[in-house]
């Protein structure tokens, strides 16, 4: 898919944010990109686009395979901000089931390991530009394993779609993504911009009447290593959009866990 952003029909959620402006609201706004091991062309494109539009990605960062080179570019790169991303981005479901590196099927015991290992590798590679956020593969985890967590490092938990409680346990504070432009079990471009268009508008629709918390920090998720043009052109007038209306670059406190 090669539509161009300028004939794509934004009215719907230009009136959304117009009804937001007129109410006075703002809405927190972060951005979340998944799979970095290591500086690429693709990973420039992000970098500048970041800069460009004025919201910071948090990089969510594969530790097995995560390099020095990426480190010293994120270090180079402060609009970067380096999260965990699971172990190694390795299936451990059975088959038959969706994709999962931290399957309930697994004893708890190496799930935490590889959960707790993964914290430490990323924390020697970016030191304190790391946050301890853990972003499980797939946006799958076995719910036995949150109330651990905490003890082993981590002060948040990243997942997709709408957050039911704010916090996934104790000491551990859930702050997901809402908007994935990719069709992945299709095209594996973009999905059909007017689909992402009524996505946004109804979820920012929930917020403003009060159906949705809009405390909840809203996530944009992204994969640059997979991006085409149209997926570019899209997050980029999206974003760009949200940022000049009520969005508002929405930064994580430590302090209130």
């Amino acid at each position: 898919m090669t539509q161009d952003t300028q004939q794509i029909d934004w009215s719907s959620l230009d009136l959304e944010l117009t009804a937001w402006q007129d109410a006075g609201l703002t809405l927190p706004l972060w951005w979340r990109d998944d799979d970095a091991i290591a500086p690429t062309g693709a990973l420039d494109q992000l970098s500048a686009l970041s800069r460009k539009l004025g919201l910071p990605v948090h990089l969510a960062v594969i530790p097995k395979e995560a390099t020095l080179s990426l480190a010293q570019y994120v270090q180079q790169h402060p609009e970067l901000i380096p999260v965990v991303h699971g172990w190694a981005h390795q299936n451990q479901a059975p088959e038959g089931e969706k994709k999962c590196e931290f399957a309930a099927q697994r004893p708890v015991e190496d799930s935490l390991a590889e959960i707790e290992q993964g914290l430490a590798s990323l924390s020697v590679l970016f030191g304190d530009a790391l946050l301890p956020i853990f972003v499980p593969p797939w946006n799958r985890i076995a719910p036995t394993l949150l109330p651990w967590m905490a003890g082993v490092g981590y002060t948040a938990l990243s997942t997709f779609t709408p957050r039911r409680l704010a916090k996934a346990a104790p000491g551990l504070e859930q702050i997901n993504t809402h908007l994935d432009p990719i069709d992945w079990k299709g095209s594996r471009s973009l999905v059909p911009p007017a689909r992402l268009i009524a996505q946004v508008s109804d979820q920012l629709r929930d917020r403003r009447l009060g159906r949705a918390n809009n405390a909840e920090p809203y996530g944009i998720l992204t994969h640059h290593l997979v991006h085409d043009p149209a997926i570019w052109q899209f997050t980029e007038a999206l974003v760009a959009r949200l940022i000049q209306g009520p969005g508002q670059v929405w930064k994580f406190d430590t302090r209130k866990i």
